[in-house]
């Protein structure tokens, strides 16, 4: 039985998440300056966020699932049917996957921007390092049947896509804040 689950659990691991990346910002801070400090425990506390509300059971813990309630593969159905999101999120649970994805794609472009000469490197290796944790939750979802969550193609498709959105955001808060400027030793 999954011992846990619930908006509650999720939420309070938020919270610690949050605690521990405002700990890890402060100790980055004098090391790569504000903006950098502040993007990179935001990419951190991001990612830790997502794999929270996508590997916590949403409606408590569901206990025992058979193995003839279990699915054998993701679904394939691009675009089908999705569940209408969280009480938290109205719109959709394509345009949450979307939106939770910007986040962690917008910073890994702040945080990479400190060291300009190795962003054409460290931006791409990101992004397929962002896309290869939305594959990998998608597999532990059909792999772990007692999280109580679906495996679907569609929700990797919309997280990548939520990621090349906040490249696309990070561009221009890079461009504004410019790290690269930061008065702190590289």
């Amino acid at each position: 039985m999954f011992p846990v689950g619930g908006v509650g659990v999720m939420l309070a691991g938020v919270a610690l998440a949050t605690v521990l990346c405002a700990a890890l910002a402060a100790a980055l801070w004098r090391r790569v300056g504000p903006v950098t400090a502040l993007a990179l425990a935001g990419l951190v506390g991001s990612v830790v966020v997502i794999g929270l509300i996508t590997l916590i059971p949403a409606d408590g813990a569901p206990g025992v699932v058979y193995a003839e309630g279990r699915l054998d593969t993701c679904s394939w159905d691009i675009g089908g049917p999705a569940p209408d999101g969280f009480w938290i999120f109205s719109g959709g649970q394509r345009l949450l996957n979307l939106a939770v994805f910007v986040p962690p794609g917008a910073l890994l472009v702040v945080s990479a921007a400190r060291w300009l000469r190795w962003t054409p490197v460290t931006v791409p290796v990101g992004l397929a390092a962002l896309a290869a944790y939305s594959v990998g939750i998608e597999w532990t979802q059909l792999e772990l049947a007692r999280l109580d969550r679906a495996c679907d193609v569609t929700d990797i498709i919309d997280n990548v896509t939520g990621a090349v959105l906040g490249v696309g955001v990070g561009i221009v808060l890079a461009m504004t804040l410019r790290p690269w400027r930061s008065r702190y030793p590289a």
